[in-house]
């Protein structure tokens, strides 16, 4: 599989640059005698700065749970590394959506395959609705494009009706990278239209990778960078396994489903993937920013909780009595009355805004009372290559 290229994400705007059509390859040399020109230093300064629109999904509930949608613009207020920002567009769930679906297709999930068989109908109404377009992956030990963007309801449900299990590697990262690779090309800013739409990402999976080339952070880092937000529905391997009917002369399992029966490390208790009851009580945003920052990855069974929180989009799992309908079900009414937030923070010279950015969203007092907002913790901001 090919290495792929994180730290390009952000280009260098500089209005007044003359076009280079046809270039020549490599420097060209002086003639002799000829002073060389010096490139004016007010050129520079323009090549230098870095402009970067930064969009947040938020999700505002009241105390019941329950989504708030009448908010004005005027009611937020946002900061980047604790400076004010100026919101330069907001919406609420109508801008213009690109998805793409990654969906696991290993032999862990066969118990499954009738239920996920049945997602294309609830996908198409639900979660695109009539203006987006979706691209379709399918991943096991390697990574499937099943279908390219396209508008059609009807190929994209004929896609997940033929969805066929393959081997039992779970390649999640590479996929969700691909995923991220395929949007970042899609409804880029121009002067038309500076804010592209929305990006999402909606992965449909257990959350265990194997295999996979590219680090959980890394994709991470980009899905920021391109301000592409990641749903993720939780499939659970156990309650397929209880569910699914037993078959002729299989064998007898020597442990409760959803436990492995290979000794892990030393000192290690084997226990039921991430999907199961009980949790854990990890400060998950702050993980997200650990692992962004360093571009790795971190216990896996964790990993779609985390993509979600790092993007400020939401984890819905499969396991405690809710079907995958109903967890897509609920994705879509959340996808689509999400706030829409963008700015655009200045970008100093001296490279001193390098690193990881910690972005706010918070209601003014007025406002805030009864209220719960989420939004996506903030974003990295690589140092260009020298």
């Amino acid at each position: 599989m090919p290495k792929r290229c994180f730290g390009c994400a952000l280009f260098l705007l500089a209005s007044g640059l003359p076009a280079l059509a046809q270039a020549p390859e490599g420097p060209m040399a002086p003639r002799a005698g000829i002073p060389v020109q010096q490139t004016p230093p007010e050129v520079l300064a323009k090549i230098t700065a870095r402009v970067t629109l930064v969009s947040t999904p938020v999700t505002v509930r009241d105390s019941g749970g329950s989504m708030i949608h009448d908010l004005d613009q005027q009611d937020f207020v946002v900061t980047d590394n604790g400076v004010p920002q100026k919101i330069t567009h907001f919406d609420v769930g109508g801008d213009p959506l690109s998805l793409v679906v990654v969906v696991e297709t290993s032999s862990r999930v066969d118990p499954m395959l009738p239920q996920l068989r049945k997602l294309g109908s609830i996908f198409t109404e639900q979660v695109m609705g009539p203006e987006a377009e979706a691209a379709v992956l399918a991943f096991d030990d390697s990574v499937h494009r099943l279908q390219g963007f396209t508008h059609s309801h009807d190929s994209l449900s004929a896609v997940f009706a033929g969805l066929k299990t393959g081997e039992s590697g779970q390649r999640l990262f590479d996929a969700m990278s691909d995923a991220v690779e395929m949007l970042s090309g899609r409804r880029k800013p121009s002067a038309e239209t500076p804010v592209p739409g929305r990006r999402v990402l909606l992965v449909i999976s257990e959350a265990l990778d194997s295999g996979s080339e590219t680090k959980l952070g890394e994709v991470l880092r980009q899905a920021q960078l391109q301000n592409i937000t990641i749903f993720s529905l939780g499939l659970s391997t156990i309650r397929g396994e209880l569910q699914s009917k037993p078959r002729e002369n299989a064998p007898v399992p020597i442990a409760p489903p959803g436990i492995s029966t290979i000794p892990g490390p030393p000192g290690t208790v084997n226990v039921p993937p991430a999907g199961g009851p009980g949790g854990s009580g990890v400060d998950l945003i702050a993980l997200a920013q650990v692992i962004v920052q360093q571009g790795k990855s971190s216990e896996t069974k964790r990993a779609l909780e985390l993509a979600a929180v790092a993007t400020g989009g939401a984890y819905y799992s499969s396991f405690k009595g809710r079907s995958m309908e109903a967890a897509l079900d609920e994705i879509g009414g959340e996808l689509h009355s999400q706030y829409m937030i963008s700015y655009s923070p200045p970008r100093s010279d001296d490279g001193n805004d390098f690193g990881y950015h910690k972005i706010s969203v918070v209601l003014v007092p007025d406002q805030a009372a009864g209220k719960k907002l989420r939004s996506r913790p903030g974003y990295y901001l690589p140092a260009p290559a020298k």
